[in-house]
């Protein structure tokens, strides 16, 4: 992710190299920056429309108490890195240490890479459902990064996030007004929060991705509508998909099932192609657009809602990571790793029953 206070160098770490979406207009001319401001707007064309307006807000005041019940997040203490045994394959991006952005062209597979992606899809759904189990008041993140982290080298898998632009955990954890990317700390849980926990796996070449929010403890009722509403909207999303399908129907979806219940679909992030690389064409939308494109047969791609209960512009945290909604109020996110096939899409990370 990009940070105001470095923004050349880290925009041209992010999103340049081989095979890599690429801008033609100077940097003058992308952002529109107003000195004093917390706010930078980004101006692209459609290729980086889900990436526009990047995190370039900062949130100044963490004691602020968002809706006067609970408090608003602080930064926790970081353990260590994790090692990973050298016997298992590793992304190329951790060699580089660079985030390499939106891979250009989409992700469609044979039928050998189609048994790699249900591999991979099928682990990350298997350590994000025990990920879950996990959640309960006085765990700490830290906690479930770790035993998220031995569940994928144990099975033979690198964690994807690991190395990823400098990312330092295995896992994000994104509790209550979080809106994504939350880094795994010493922060023990509370009863009555609510948690994303986003896993992906990249075992024998490939990425599977996924997440859900949890509920840890006595949840209150407007959490629970939320994170309900969430799931519908994901849901909802992947059962209009099929090949020829246009991609602007999947916002229009999540879009119009949010706004029956007045929750904020967030802009800034997106879904996106995934399978040998972590995040590939096409940019995939979840509000209302008009965007271009078509599924086709053997494209796997993730949908990843995000939705809010008040703002939905995202600040960032001094890490260059960890997104909060501006007013502090809850954000809920569900994610799947979806296959097209001739009759419509499969799920490929949903646990089995």
């Amino acid at each position: 992710m990009v940070g105001a206070s470095s923004l050349q160098p880290r925009l041209l770490s992010s999103f340049v190299g081989d095979r890599l979406v690429q801008s033609r207009q100077p940097l003058a001319q992308l952002f529109h920056y107003n000195p004093g401001r917390k706010h930078v707007s980004m101006q692209l064309s459609k290729t980086f429309s889900g990436l526009t307006n990047l995190l370039f807000n900062r949130r100044n005041n963490l004691d602020e108490v968002p809706d006067g019940k609970r408090k608003s997040l602080r930064p926790g203490k970081l353990s260590p890195r994790r090692p990973v045994p050298n016997h298992i394959k590793r992304p190329p991006y951790v060699k580089t240490r660079m985030a390499p952005g939106i891979a250009s062209g989409p992700e469609v597979h044979d039928l050998k890479g189609i048994e790699h992606m249900r591999a991979s899809g099928r682990l990350a759904a298997q350590v994000l459902n025990y990920a879950g189990t996990l959640v309960k008041p006085g765990i700490t993140t830290d906690e479930i990064d770790e035993v998220v982290h031995q569940m994928i080298i144990d099975n033979g898998a690198y964690p994807s996030p690991l190395g990823y632009g400098g990312f330092p955990k295995s896992v994000c954890t994104s509790v209550n007004e979080c809106i994504c990317h939350g880094i795994p700390d010493s922060r023990p849980l509370q009863d009555g929060d609510i948690i994303n926990i986003d896993v992906t796996v990249y075992l024998n070449g490939y990425h599977g991705d996924t997440s859900a929010t949890f509920f840890c403890g006595d949840v209150s009722e407007e959490a629970r509508n939320l994170v309900k509403v969430t799931k519908e909207s994901l849901d909802k999303a992947i059962s209009i998909c099929a090949p020829g399908v246009e991609f602007k129907k999947i916002g229009k979806t999540i879009h119009d099932h949010a706004d029956k219940f007045g929750y904020g679909v967030v802009r800034q992030f997106v879904g996106h192609g995934v399978g040998r690389v972590f995040h590939a064409d096409p940019v995939v939308l979840h509000f209302r657009n008009n965007d271009g494109g078509r599924m086709v047969l053997n494209q796997t791609f993730t949908i990843e809602p995000m939705l809010t209960i008040g703002s939905i512009n995202p600040v960032m945290w001094d890490d260059d990571w960890t997104v909060v909604t501006e007013d502090g109020s809850l954000s809920a996110q569900f994610e799947h790793t979806i296959l097209i096939t001739e009759d419509g899409a499969e799920i490929l990370t949903q646990c089995e029953a």
